[in-house]
């Protein structure tokens, strides 16, 4: 419980524009993954450069913890590999 009240502090006391990324590229990860844009494989791109802006955008925030954001880079670069190939 403690964790995530750190998670919610930290994504609160960032700058407007953070958390605005943040929310915006969740959102759109989560709306470009859904089944009604399952037909075209642009959108399963887009939706894992989504994921990937958002684990790079968390990762740099989490700096402090090496761990975690050596965890959330390695996931970032996994999306944008798979999007990639979805993409071609």
């Amino acid at each position: 419980m403690q964790r995530i009240k750190f998670m919610l502090q930290l994504f609160l006391n960032g700058p407007l524009w953070f958390r605005l990324l943040i929310t915006i590229s969740f959102l759109a990860s989560v709306i470009f993954s859904s089944s009604y844009f399952s037909n075209a494989s642009i959108y399963e791109g887009l939706s894992k450069l989504a994921a990937a802006l958002f684990f790079i955008a968390v990762g740099m925030k989490l700096r402090m913890n090496r761990v975690v954001s050596i965890l959330l880079f390695t996931a970032s670069a996994i999306c944008i590999y798979l999007s990639i190939q979805t993409l071609l």
